[in-house]
């Protein structure tokens, strides 16, 4: 009797995992919703555009921590990738270029950790806390501890904030800039890859069980490279992000971003044993996290009290992936 109890009880939770996120969005909404200029195009606006820099780096996050890994350095892999663009925007390089120059920047801290955690096989929280050192003491080298600024007028600038007119034509303020686009374009492609390819089905099962997965014949050390490399070059698009908002590469900016990231994921519905997460989930999970910030600022909340909501937020998504694994088991 238990046993059909239980299974009715996680059927929705394992079929449609997308569901609870949902649920918490809209939770998260009505609680806001009566604030004043809360529900405004211009504060949906707000809360998309501070949204894109978490889930681009939540997008490869999640991969890694379907994988059964973690990443702590993503933080300073975008303060890095966004000093890294900021020279390179300053040495009045094409747009295109400087996006590759912070990819491969971020490429390179994921193949870093990929070839330690999976050659090696270390402990990932070891190694990317070791390597988040090593990433932020690069940019601070490569910026000479100090911002690294360029002209404003730059094109890089409108990836994340929108000209105020275009050929004598106001722009409202209520359309969301180019970054917001870019991001949702690519959680669509990193979901497919997740649930459409080879690729994605061999992430899921070295999360599950490694072993069965090695067994199985998937080469788990060259997958998990492979994962920590993608997710590295998603951090490098969020670094080029970053540098677009702030409109400089500052070596000291997304201090404490790899919890933003990792609790969106968790709070997307994504299992830290690993096996279990969903891309747009996680996508849910950054937006639920920028809308309680969003909205604690409408009502004036002071920062501390806004930290201890996140933080409960999620020790409560983590201890709802427990309940929900042992209820699968």
């Amino acid at each position: 009797m238990n046993a059909v109890k239980e299974t009715k009880s996680s059927k929705y939770s394992t079929k449609y995992p997308i569901l609870g996120p949902i649920l918490g969005l809209v939770l998260v909404v009505l609680l806001f919703s009566k604030t004043r200029g809360f529900l405004t195009p211009n504060n949906i606006t707000i809360i998309l555009t501070q949204t894109v820099i978490v889930t681009i780096a939540s997008l490869g996050m999640t991969k890694i921590i379907v994988s059964g890994g973690i990443d702590l350095s993503v933080g300073a892999v975008v303060a890095f990738t966004s000093v890294l663009g900021a020279h390179a925007v300053s040495a009045n390089l094409p747009m295109a270029l400087v996006i590759i120059i912070a990819l491969i920047g971020g490429g390179l801290f994921g193949l870093i950790n990929g070839t330690i955690i999976a050659g090696f096989k270390m402990n990932p929280f070891i190694v990317t806390l070791g390597i988040m050192g090593v990433a932020r003491g690069a940019s601070k080298w490569l910026g000479k501890n100090q911002t690294v600024n360029y002209d404003p007028e730059l094109s890089i600038n409108f990836l994340m904030n929108n000209p105020s007119q275009i050929g004598g034509y106001e722009i409202p303020l209520w359309i969301p800039p180019i970054g917001v686009v870019v991001a949702l374009l690519m959680a669509v492609v990193i979901s497919t890859v997740m649930n459409k390819t080879v690729f994605g089905r061999h992430i899921y099962a070295i999360g599950s069980n490694e072993a069965t997965a090695r067994l199985c014949g998937i080469r788990t050390e060259f997958t998990k490279l492979k994962v920590y490399i993608f997710a590295g070059l998603l951090y490098g698009l969020a670094g080029v992000m970053q540098l677009s908002r702030l409109q400089q590469g500052d070596p000291t900016v997304a201090i404490g971003l790899e919890l933003d990231v990792i609790a969106a994921v968790v709070i997307g519905g994504a299992s830290l044993s690993g096996g279990t997460g969903s891309i747009f989930g996680a996508v849910i999970g950054a937006l639920i996290m920028a809308t309680l910030r969003n909205g604690s600022d409408q009502v004036g909340w002071p920062n501390y009290a806004q930290e201890i909501i996140i933080g409960l937020v999620i020790v409560l998504a983590v201890g709802l992936d427990r309940l929900r694994q042992r209820q699968i088991n």
